[in-house]
């Protein structure tokens, strides 16, 4: 049977190469096209490179970002219970921990520093994975203090999770009724300069990426390549560039804890938490920490660092040192300087012995001094004039010109600035 338009068709007896070739040729596109053949032909293959460029994209999108956006969406912040005082004094205190760059929840630190029980019952911040609200964490901590009847709470926070807590300290002193103790600060950068170049490079190149490649806050294919390319070094190299097992391991390390890890703190986050570094609200926050306000007493403010600043990889210990002097240090300030001896950079998971001798045997005690300080300032006159206590002696983190101070290197009490 005949087809339409095509009375007499071949069979298998009737094919032909040259035949089959030369039908080809007839029927190729642009086949009737005399002048710029050629370069017509370029136009209309290179049309096609947008197109499926069009298509990878929409796939990348449906396929990768959308999907975590939604996710995402549904996230927010929380605050977890940890452990309760062990000090009878502490009952009416409690302590929030906060974690730092690329880190969601502050559970496992929190466990690792039993000794903040001795400030209160330890709580454990968890972050929104979709970024951060300063506001919102301090109107939680707000509704979990009401509902336990706790009037003070004390703000810990490690590296990056320091600006958090300051930013937080402000709301709590300032626009509610909660008296903020203390805040402990564990090798936090005040602002950007306090980041060390390498690491300030990173976070800006991360920073323009997120910038401008749409979908980056939320694509768990572009975390895969970052994270995985952030491992070459285990897995490049050898007879044939890269060793395949080793690679093959960092990838399913980089899937296991990064990709498909729900506790993982997503791309946005990380770029929320390197921007409250950037904007440098942190000295503006120890600004108006220094002061009393609506009837409260200045918080202690508790810096701890290595005393060898350079174990400190990635922040400036000294830089940060010397605004926390400026800003409450000195003479009439409420700073306690902390040097450890085998720290590094916010470590306390690592190192928790440290860390945990020197809050015992130092930040405590100081933190309870400040407050029967404090307490018996406003017993007497409801606070001095213009919002400044009067001097007291052996406070505050030392230094030239400031007086003397107090820095407890390796859990030992010592005059004058840390060294």
């Amino acid at each position: 049977m005949a087809l339409p338009g095509f009375p007499n068709p071949s069979g298998v007896a009737d094919y032909d190469d040259r035949r089959r070739r030369a039908r080809l040729r007839a029927t190729r596109s642009g086949v009737g096209w005399v002048r710029w053949r050629r370069t017509r032909l370029l136009v209309l293959r290179l049309s096609l490179v947008p197109l499926v460029a069009l298509g990878a994209f929409a796939e990348y999108m449906g396929l990768d970002v959308l999907p975590e956006q939604a996710r995402l969406a549904r996230t927010e912040p929380a605050v977890l219970p940890i452990a309760g005082p062990s000090d009878s004094q502490a009952g009416d205190t409690a302590v929030f921990d906060l974690v730092g760059l690329g880190v969601l929840d502050a559970s496992d630190t929190a466990r690792a520093l039993p000794s903040l029980r001795r400030l209160g019952s330890v709580w454990a911040v968890r972050y929104d994975n979709a970024g951060i609200d300063t506001k919102v964490i301090s109107d939680l901590i707000v509704k979990v203090t009401d509902a336990a009847k706790v009037p003070n709470v004390v703000l810990t926070g490690h590296s990056m999770g320091g600006v958090i807590a300051l930013e937080i300290a402000k709301h709590l002193h300032q626009d509610s009724r909660k008296r903020v103790r203390a805040v402990i600060l564990d090798c936090t950068p005040v602002d950007l300069n306090a980041v060390r170049p390498e690491s300030r490079d990173q976070g800006e190149e991360m920073l323009r990426w997120m910038g401008w490649v749409p979908g980056a806050r939320e694509s768990r294919l572009l975390r895969l390549i970052v994270e995985t390319y952030a491992r070459h070094e285990s897995f490049v190299g050898g007879r044939y560039v890269i060793r395949g097992d080793e690679f093959r391991a960092a990838v399913q390390n980089v899937l296991r804890d990064k990709i498909l890890n729900t506790n993982a703190a997503s791309n946005g986050l990380i770029e929320a938490q390197f921007k409250a570094i950037v904007a440098g609200g942190a000295v503006d926050d120890l600004r108006a920490l220094s002061k009393p306000a609506a009837g409260k007493p200045r918080p202690a403010v508790v810096f701890i660092r290595p005393h060898n600043p350079y174990d400190d990889p990635i922040v400036d210990v000294e830089y940060s040192h010397k605004a926390l002097i400026d800003q409450v240090g000195g003479v009439n300030g409420t700073l306690l300087v902390v040097t450890t001896r085998t720290t590094g950079h916010a470590n306390p998971i690592e190192r928790p012995q440290e860390y945990n001798t020197v809050i015992e045997q130092q930040v405590v005690p100081f933190v309870r001094q400040v407050q029967a300080d404090e307490a018996a300032v406003f017993s007497v006159g409801g606070g001095p004039p213009g919002g400044v206590s009067g001097p007291r002696r052996g406070r505050g983190g030392g230094g030239p010109g400031r007086g003397p101070g107090r820095c407890c290197a390796g859990g030992r009490p010592a005059r004058g600035r840390c060294n």
